[in-house]
């Protein structure tokens, strides 16, 4: 690859983390600063997904989260767009592993990497607020209307499609086209992971810095980011709706 080519591509990763999760990464690590120089321990405070955008007018706090929900998509949606300038690279959706030619693998082994990151995950976030390292996570906190749960599963579909697709599947397939190697591209992208889960403590960057470098092996073996949407759908799916539903039952949450 050409000097100046290397150059734009640089750019333009930098650019497209810029107005996404790299902008992410750099607020949750001031969220984090902002935490552990509040008068209250870290192991004390809150850190709340999903909250109510409109307490009290339904219809304006669900405008609002559809909002949000589309929106945050366009990073993934202009990251595809950019891997699909690639000349005679052939069909940006096949190459991102994001087509239909394997729907039982997508769903197989999408459910299996679910289960392998999320139940050790747990327990490490349960460790990590009992030894003072991480906020109390409240995974929802919508109004009980009509519409909560279907927001939370959309939002769980939304989280899962720009992460995987930008932190994953544009970024190792950028990084390895201006030469990067294995053990720095994955690296760069668990690190990334974790970084914007910073702001719910150290614990969450633990645990999604290593969720990174499974994804990323996966994702390298198998070029296939569809998997990992699904993996990650139904782990912030049971995280979001499980608690809005079982929050109350289950007092270890809180």
């Amino acid at each position: 690859m050409e000097r100046d080519q290397r150059r734009v591509l640089r750019a333009e990763v930098l650019l497209v983390l810029g107005v996404s999760l790299g902008a992410s990464a750099v607020y949750a690590a001031v969220s984090l600063i902002a935490k552990l120089t509040a008068s209250k321990p870290l192991s004390q405070q809150h850190a709340t997904l999903n909250p109510s955008q409109a307490p009290g007018r339904p219809w304006l706090d669900l405008t609002y989260q559809l909002l949000g929900i589309f929106f945050a998509l366009i990073p993934a949606l202009l990251a595809v767009h950019l891997l699909s300038r690639d000349a005679a690279a052939g069909s940006v959706w096949a190459r991102l592993g994001i087509d239909r030619r394997k729907p039982l693998f997508d769903l197989g082994s999408g459910a299996a990497l679910a289960a392998v990151i999320g139940i050790p995950g747990l327990g490490l976030y349960l460790l990590a607020r009992a030894i003072g390292v991480n906020a109390t996570v409240v995974p929802a906190a919508l109004p009980h209307a009509w519409w909560a749960i279907p927001v939370l599963v959309l939002s769980a579909i939304q989280n899962a499609v720009l992460e995987e697709v930008v932190v994953v599947g544009y970024l190792l397939t950028r990084l390895r086209q201006l030469g990067w190697s294995t053990v720095t591209v994955v690296a760069t992208s668990a690190l990334l992971r974790g970084s914007y889960h910073l702001y719910q403590g150290f614990g969450a960057f633990v645990g999604n810095a290593v969720m990174g470098v499974v994804f990323a092996l996966f994702f390298l073996r198998t070029r296939r980011v569809a998997p990992l949407i699904v993996a990650h759908t139904i782990l912030d799916i049971v995280s979001f709706v499980g608690y809005a539903l079982f929050a109350n039952r289950l007092p270890f949450l809180h």
